[in-house]
Protein backbone atom coordinates (compact mmCIF):
# COMPACT_ATOMS: atom_id res chain seq x y z
CA UNK A 1 0.00 0.00 0.00
CA UNK A 2 1.36 3.44 -0.92
CA UNK A 3 1.71 6.18 1.71
CA UNK A 4 -0.88 8.48 0.03
CA UNK A 5 -3.45 5.67 -0.02
CA UNK A 6 -2.59 4.79 3.59
CA UNK A 7 -3.16 8.38 4.75
CA UNK A 8 -6.37 8.63 2.74
CA UNK A 9 -7.87 5.46 4.22
CA UNK A 10 -6.79 6.43 7.74
CA UNK A 11 -8.41 9.86 7.46
CA UNK A 12 -11.58 8.33 5.99
CA UNK A 13 -11.76 5.99 8.97
CA UNK A 14 -11.34 8.99 11.30
CA UNK A 15 -14.12 10.86 9.46
CA UNK A 16 -16.60 7.98 9.56
CA UNK A 17 -16.35 7.43 13.31
CA UNK A 18 -16.25 11.16 14.14
CA UNK A 19 -19.90 11.51 13.20
CA UNK A 20 -20.76 9.69 16.41
CA UNK A 21 -19.64 12.60 18.54
CA UNK A 22 -21.57 15.01 16.33
CA UNK A 23 -24.77 13.16 17.17
CA UNK A 24 -24.28 13.87 20.88
CA UNK A 25 -25.23 17.45 19.91
CA UNK A 26 -28.69 16.07 19.15
CA UNK A 27 -29.17 14.31 22.48
CA UNK A 28 -31.35 17.17 23.82
CA UNK A 29 -33.69 16.69 20.85
CA UNK A 30 -33.61 12.88 21.15
CA UNK A 31 -34.23 12.93 24.91
CA UNK A 32 -37.05 15.46 24.51
CA UNK A 33 -38.88 12.87 22.39
CA UNK A 34 -39.42 10.77 25.52
CA UNK A 35 -39.83 13.58 28.04
CA UNK A 36 -36.27 13.96 29.39
CA UNK A 37 -34.80 17.46 29.82
CA UNK A 38 -31.33 19.01 29.59
CA UNK A 39 -30.47 17.87 33.13
CA UNK A 40 -30.77 14.26 31.99
CA UNK A 41 -28.61 15.02 28.95
CA UNK A 42 -25.96 16.50 31.24
CA UNK A 43 -26.17 13.50 33.57
CA UNK A 44 -25.72 11.00 30.73
CA UNK A 45 -22.76 12.97 29.36
CA UNK A 46 -21.29 13.01 32.86
CA UNK A 47 -21.46 9.19 32.82
CA UNK A 48 -19.69 9.39 29.47
CA UNK A 49 -17.06 11.61 31.10
CA UNK A 50 -16.31 9.05 33.79
CA UNK A 51 -15.96 6.26 31.24
CA UNK A 52 -13.82 8.46 29.02
CA UNK A 53 -11.41 9.51 31.75
CA UNK A 54 -10.89 5.94 32.95
CA UNK A 55 -10.47 4.74 29.36
CA UNK A 56 -7.97 7.44 28.39
CA UNK A 57 -5.88 6.64 31.44
CA UNK A 58 -5.76 2.95 30.49
CA UNK A 59 -5.69 3.47 26.71
CA UNK A 60 -1.92 3.01 26.68
CA UNK A 61 -2.27 -0.27 28.55
CA UNK A 62 -4.83 -1.55 26.05
CA UNK A 63 -2.83 -0.43 23.01
CA UNK A 64 0.33 -2.01 24.42
CA UNK A 65 -1.61 -5.25 24.83
CA UNK A 66 -3.59 -5.40 21.57
CA UNK A 67 -1.81 -2.91 19.31
CA UNK A 68 -2.97 0.62 18.55
CA UNK A 69 -4.92 -0.09 15.36
CA UNK A 70 -6.70 -3.14 16.75
CA UNK A 71 -7.62 -1.11 19.83
CA UNK A 72 -9.00 1.63 17.59
CA UNK A 73 -11.03 -0.98 15.72
CA UNK A 74 -12.56 -2.28 18.94
CA UNK A 75 -13.31 1.28 20.05
CA UNK A 76 -15.31 1.92 16.88
CA UNK A 77 -17.39 -1.19 17.52
CA UNK A 78 -18.15 0.08 21.03
CA UNK A 79 -19.23 3.45 19.60
CA UNK A 80 -21.43 1.69 17.06
CA UNK A 81 -23.20 -0.26 19.79
CA UNK A 82 -23.61 2.94 21.81
CA UNK A 83 -25.31 4.74 18.90
CA UNK A 84 -27.56 1.76 18.24
CA UNK A 85 -28.71 1.82 21.86
CA UNK A 86 -29.28 5.59 21.84
CA UNK A 87 -31.46 5.19 18.75
CA UNK A 88 -33.39 2.29 20.23
CA UNK A 89 -34.13 3.29 23.83
CA UNK A 90 -37.19 5.43 24.58
CA UNK A 91 -36.97 5.98 28.35
CA UNK A 92 -34.49 6.97 31.03
CA UNK A 93 -32.87 3.94 32.61
CA UNK A 94 -29.91 1.59 32.66
CA UNK A 95 -29.93 1.33 28.87
CA UNK A 96 -29.10 5.02 28.48
CA UNK A 97 -26.37 4.74 31.07
CA UNK A 98 -24.86 1.75 29.22
CA UNK A 99 -24.99 3.66 25.92
CA UNK A 100 -23.27 6.63 27.57
CA UNK A 101 -20.54 4.45 29.06
CA UNK A 102 -19.89 2.73 25.72
CA UNK A 103 -19.63 6.12 24.02
CA UNK A 104 -17.07 7.25 26.60
CA UNK A 105 -15.07 4.05 26.23
CA UNK A 106 -14.99 4.28 22.45
CA UNK A 107 -14.26 7.98 22.19
CA UNK A 108 -11.64 7.85 24.91
CA UNK A 109 -9.68 5.38 22.79
CA UNK A 110 -10.21 6.88 19.34
CA UNK A 111 -9.47 10.44 20.35
CA UNK A 112 -6.36 9.67 22.40
CA UNK A 113 -4.84 7.05 20.07
CA UNK A 114 -5.65 8.75 16.75
CA UNK A 115 -2.90 11.42 16.97
CA UNK A 116 -0.44 8.92 18.47
CA UNK A 117 -0.80 6.61 15.47
CA UNK A 118 -0.37 9.54 13.11
CA UNK A 119 2.73 10.80 14.95
CA UNK A 120 4.55 7.57 14.04
CA UNK A 121 4.03 8.28 10.35
CA UNK A 122 5.28 11.89 10.18
CA UNK A 123 8.33 13.86 11.29
CA UNK A 124 8.17 16.56 13.95
CA UNK A 125 8.40 19.23 11.24
CA UNK A 126 5.27 17.85 9.55
CA UNK A 127 3.16 17.45 12.69
CA UNK A 128 1.21 20.71 12.37
CA UNK A 129 0.26 19.87 8.79
CA UNK A 130 -0.92 16.33 9.53
CA UNK A 131 -2.48 17.08 12.92
CA UNK A 132 -4.42 19.84 11.15
CA UNK A 133 -5.62 17.39 8.49
CA UNK A 134 -6.57 14.92 11.21
CA UNK A 135 -8.55 17.55 13.08
CA UNK A 136 -10.17 18.74 9.83
CA UNK A 137 -11.51 15.25 9.09
CA UNK A 138 -12.59 14.90 12.72
CA UNK A 139 -14.42 18.21 12.57
CA UNK A 140 -16.05 17.33 9.25
CA UNK A 141 -17.51 14.25 10.91
CA UNK A 142 -18.52 16.22 14.02
CA UNK A 143 -20.30 18.95 12.15
CA UNK A 144 -21.88 17.13 9.22
CA UNK A 145 -23.65 14.41 11.20
CA UNK A 146 -26.10 16.91 12.79
CA UNK A 147 -26.69 18.35 9.31
CA UNK A 148 -27.35 14.82 8.02
CA UNK A 149 -29.79 14.28 10.88
CA UNK A 150 -31.62 17.50 9.98
CA UNK A 151 -31.85 16.44 6.32
CA UNK A 152 -33.18 13.03 7.34
CA UNK A 153 -35.77 14.64 9.62
CA UNK A 154 -36.81 16.88 6.73
CA UNK A 155 -37.24 13.78 4.57
CA UNK A 156 -39.61 12.26 7.11
CA UNK A 157 -37.20 10.07 9.09
CA UNK A 158 -36.85 10.32 12.85
CA UNK A 159 -33.67 11.46 14.57
CA UNK A 160 -33.24 7.85 15.71
CA UNK A 161 -32.56 6.78 12.13
CA UNK A 162 -29.53 9.10 12.05
CA UNK A 163 -28.11 7.30 15.09
CA UNK A 164 -28.56 3.89 13.45
CA UNK A 165 -27.05 5.06 10.14
CA UNK A 166 -23.98 6.49 11.90
CA UNK A 167 -23.64 3.25 13.87
CA UNK A 168 -23.24 1.44 10.53
CA UNK A 169 -20.57 3.95 9.42
CA UNK A 170 -18.65 3.27 12.62
CA UNK A 171 -18.53 -0.43 11.76
CA UNK A 172 -16.95 0.47 8.41
CA UNK A 173 -14.43 2.58 10.31
CA UNK A 174 -13.63 -0.37 12.59
CA UNK A 175 -12.89 -2.57 9.57
CA UNK A 176 -10.61 0.07 8.04
CA UNK A 177 -8.59 0.52 11.24
CA UNK A 178 -8.15 -3.25 11.55
CA UNK A 179 -6.95 -3.60 7.94
CA UNK A 180 -4.49 -0.69 8.30
CA UNK A 181 -2.57 -2.29 11.18
CA UNK A 182 0.25 -3.82 9.11
CA UNK A 183 0.49 -1.04 6.48
CA UNK A 184 0.95 1.61 9.20
CA UNK A 185 3.68 -0.41 10.88
CA UNK A 186 5.39 -0.83 7.52
CA UNK A 187 5.33 2.92 6.80
CA UNK A 188 6.40 4.11 10.28
CA UNK A 189 9.22 6.68 10.02
CA UNK A 190 11.14 4.82 12.72
CA UNK A 191 11.85 1.11 12.26
CA UNK A 192 12.03 0.48 16.02
CA UNK A 193 8.98 -0.99 17.81
CA UNK A 194 6.36 1.33 19.27
CA UNK A 195 7.41 2.91 22.55
CA UNK A 196 5.27 1.98 25.59
CA UNK A 197 2.15 4.13 25.72
CA UNK A 198 0.88 3.41 29.21
CA UNK A 199 0.69 6.21 31.76
CA UNK A 200 2.80 5.49 34.83
CA UNK A 201 3.55 7.68 37.86
CA UNK A 202 6.98 8.43 36.46
CA UNK A 203 5.55 9.38 33.05
CA UNK A 204 2.85 11.51 34.68
CA UNK A 205 5.44 13.37 36.74
CA UNK A 206 7.52 13.95 33.61
CA UNK A 207 4.58 15.47 31.75
CA UNK A 208 3.59 17.68 34.68
CA UNK A 209 7.12 19.09 34.90
CA UNK A 210 7.26 19.86 31.17
CA UNK A 211 6.06 22.93 29.27
CA UNK A 212 3.24 20.78 27.90
CA UNK A 213 1.29 21.22 31.14
CA UNK A 214 -0.05 24.64 30.08
CA UNK A 215 -1.64 23.54 26.76
CA UNK A 216 -2.98 20.45 28.56
CA UNK A 217 -4.75 22.76 31.04
CA UNK A 218 -5.84 25.20 28.33
CA UNK A 219 -7.55 22.56 26.23
CA UNK A 220 -9.88 21.75 29.14
CA UNK A 221 -11.18 25.33 29.11
CA UNK A 222 -11.46 25.36 25.31
CA UNK A 223 -13.33 22.06 25.32
CA UNK A 224 -15.75 23.44 27.92
CA UNK A 225 -16.45 26.44 25.69
CA UNK A 226 -16.94 24.14 22.71
CA UNK A 227 -19.27 21.82 24.63
CA UNK A 228 -21.33 24.67 26.02
CA UNK A 229 -21.88 26.24 22.60
CA UNK A 230 -22.25 23.08 20.55
CA UNK A 231 -23.91 20.44 22.72
CA UNK A 232 -26.93 22.64 23.47
CA UNK A 233 -27.05 24.52 20.16
CA UNK A 234 -30.35 22.83 19.30
CA UNK A 235 -31.79 24.26 22.52
CA UNK A 236 -30.44 27.76 21.84
CA UNK A 237 -31.67 27.68 18.23
CA UNK A 238 -35.16 26.38 19.05
CA UNK A 239 -35.62 29.08 21.70
CA UNK A 240 -34.82 31.78 19.13
CA UNK A 241 -36.69 30.24 16.21
CA UNK A 242 -33.46 29.51 14.32
CA UNK A 243 -32.39 26.43 12.36
CA UNK A 244 -29.55 24.67 14.18
CA UNK A 245 -28.51 22.94 10.93
CA UNK A 246 -27.44 26.33 9.52
CA UNK A 247 -25.09 26.86 12.44
CA UNK A 248 -23.51 23.41 12.15
CA UNK A 249 -23.15 23.67 8.38
CA UNK A 250 -21.48 27.11 8.45
CA UNK A 251 -19.35 26.23 11.47
CA UNK A 252 -18.14 22.97 9.91
CA UNK A 253 -17.44 24.56 6.53
CA UNK A 254 -15.45 27.34 8.23
CA UNK A 255 -13.39 24.98 10.34
CA UNK A 256 -12.61 22.55 7.53
CA UNK A 257 -11.80 25.36 5.09
CA UNK A 258 -9.39 27.16 7.39
CA UNK A 259 -7.78 23.97 8.68
CA UNK A 260 -7.06 22.81 5.15
CA UNK A 261 -5.89 26.24 3.97
CA UNK A 262 -3.62 26.62 7.01
CA UNK A 263 -2.44 23.01 7.06
CA UNK A 264 1.19 24.10 6.69
CA UNK A 265 0.87 27.02 9.10
CA UNK A 266 2.85 26.38 12.29
CA UNK A 267 1.55 29.25 14.36
CA UNK A 268 4.22 31.77 13.33
CA UNK A 269 7.25 32.78 15.35
CA UNK A 270 5.13 32.90 18.52
CA UNK A 271 2.44 30.18 18.38
CA UNK A 272 0.92 31.16 21.72
CA UNK A 273 0.34 34.71 20.52
CA UNK A 274 -1.48 33.30 17.50
CA UNK A 275 -3.52 31.03 19.77
CA UNK A 276 -4.41 34.01 22.00
CA UNK A 277 -5.75 36.02 19.04
CA UNK A 278 -7.82 33.07 17.84
CA UNK A 279 -9.24 32.43 21.31
CA UNK A 280 -10.23 36.09 21.58
CA UNK A 281 -12.17 35.64 18.33
CA UNK A 282 -13.87 32.64 19.92
CA UNK A 283 -14.81 34.72 22.97
CA UNK A 284 -16.15 37.53 20.80
CA UNK A 285 -18.34 35.03 18.94
CA UNK A 286 -19.97 33.95 22.21
CA UNK A 287 -20.56 37.57 23.27
CA UNK A 288 -22.09 38.28 19.85
CA UNK A 289 -24.36 35.26 20.26
CA UNK A 290 -25.64 36.60 23.58
CA UNK A 291 -26.93 39.75 21.86
CA UNK A 292 -27.77 38.39 18.39
CA UNK A 293 -31.34 37.41 19.31
CA UNK A 294 -33.25 36.04 16.28
CA UNK A 295 -31.01 37.57 13.60
CA UNK A 296 -30.02 34.94 11.05
CA UNK A 297 -27.05 36.91 9.60
CA UNK A 298 -25.60 37.44 13.10
CA UNK A 299 -26.24 33.77 13.90
CA UNK A 300 -24.17 32.76 10.88
CA UNK A 301 -21.48 35.29 11.83
CA UNK A 302 -21.28 33.66 15.26
CA UNK A 303 -20.74 30.29 13.54
CA UNK A 304 -17.96 31.72 11.36
CA UNK A 305 -16.11 33.45 14.23
CA UNK A 306 -16.46 30.42 16.49
CA UNK A 307 -15.21 28.18 13.70
CA UNK A 308 -12.14 30.36 13.12
CA UNK A 309 -11.39 30.83 16.81
CA UNK A 310 -11.80 27.31 18.11
CA UNK A 311 -11.25 25.46 14.86
CA UNK A 312 -7.89 26.98 13.97
CA UNK A 313 -6.49 27.27 17.50
CA UNK A 314 -7.04 23.60 18.38
CA UNK A 315 -4.53 21.93 15.99
CA UNK A 316 -1.89 24.55 16.89
CA UNK A 317 -2.49 23.87 20.58
CA UNK A 318 -2.17 20.08 20.22
CA UNK A 319 1.01 20.58 18.21
CA UNK A 320 2.69 22.80 20.80
CA UNK A 321 1.71 20.27 23.45
CA UNK A 322 3.40 17.49 21.46
CA UNK A 323 6.46 19.57 20.56
CA UNK A 324 6.96 20.73 24.17
CA UNK A 325 6.90 17.12 25.36
CA UNK A 326 9.95 14.92 25.80
CA UNK A 327 10.09 12.54 22.85
CA UNK A 328 9.87 9.42 25.03
CA UNK A 329 6.74 10.86 26.70
CA UNK A 330 5.01 11.99 23.52
CA UNK A 331 2.32 9.29 23.68
CA UNK A 332 1.59 9.96 27.35
CA UNK A 333 1.46 13.72 26.76
CA UNK A 334 -1.09 13.33 23.99
CA UNK A 335 -3.15 10.96 26.15
CA UNK A 336 -3.22 13.49 29.01
CA UNK A 337 -4.11 16.19 26.50
CA UNK A 338 -7.07 14.04 25.44
CA UNK A 339 -7.92 13.38 29.10
CA UNK A 340 -8.34 17.05 29.99
CA UNK A 341 -10.11 17.67 26.68
CA UNK A 342 -12.74 15.12 27.59
CA UNK A 343 -13.16 16.57 31.07
CA UNK A 344 -14.36 19.71 29.33
CA UNK A 345 -16.22 18.08 26.44
CA UNK A 346 -18.30 15.62 28.46
CA UNK A 347 -18.04 17.12 31.95
CA UNK A 348 -19.10 20.71 31.28
CA UNK A 349 -22.53 19.73 29.84
CA UNK A 350 -23.49 18.59 33.37
CA UNK A 351 -23.06 22.20 34.53
CA UNK A 352 -24.54 23.62 31.33
CA UNK A 353 -27.65 21.43 31.46
CA UNK A 354 -28.29 22.41 35.07
CA UNK A 355 -27.85 26.11 34.29
CA UNK A 356 -30.26 26.00 31.32
CA UNK A 357 -33.01 24.37 33.39
CA UNK A 358 -32.50 26.32 36.62
CA UNK A 359 -31.31 29.82 35.65
CA UNK A 360 -31.55 30.06 31.86
CA UNK A 361 -29.35 30.18 28.77
CA UNK A 362 -28.00 33.73 29.06
CA UNK A 363 -26.03 33.15 32.32
CA UNK A 364 -24.60 30.00 30.72
CA UNK A 365 -23.43 31.94 27.67
CA UNK A 366 -21.84 34.59 29.91
CA UNK A 367 -19.93 31.84 31.75
CA UNK A 368 -18.82 30.35 28.41
CA UNK A 369 -17.51 33.74 27.26
CA UNK A 370 -15.55 34.16 30.52
CA UNK A 371 -13.95 30.72 30.04
CA UNK A 372 -12.93 31.64 26.48
CA UNK A 373 -11.23 34.87 27.55
CA UNK A 374 -9.56 33.10 30.49
CA UNK A 375 -7.98 30.61 28.10
CA UNK A 376 -6.88 33.49 25.85
CA UNK A 377 -5.24 35.17 28.85
CA UNK A 378 -3.28 32.00 29.61
CA UNK A 379 -2.01 31.96 26.03
CA UNK A 380 -0.97 35.64 26.27
CA UNK A 381 1.03 34.98 29.44
CA UNK A 382 2.91 32.08 27.84
CA UNK A 383 3.57 34.17 24.71
CA UNK A 384 5.34 36.78 26.85
CA UNK A 385 7.48 34.32 28.80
Amino acid sequence: MTRPLLFALYLIAIFLQAGAYGLTFLLPRLFDSFGANEKVVGSMLFATTIATLVTVYFSGHLSDLFGRLRTLSGACLAISLSLFLFGLIDRVGIGLVLASLLMGFGWGLTYSLGPIVLSRLVTMADRVRYFTLLSAFNMAGFGLSPVLASVLEGAGYSVRFAFHLTAALCIISAVLFYLLDHPIKAHAISPRPEAPSRITRQALAGVIKSRSLLPIAMICLGASVFAGMINFQTVFADARGLNYANFFLVYTATVVFFRLILARFKGGDNPYRTIAVLLCAMGVSVVLFIFSSTSVPLYLMVAVLFGIGYGVSYPILVTVAANDAREELNAQTLQLFALTYFIGIFGFPLIAGWMIVEIGSRPLLILIALLAFTEATMAVRRSLS
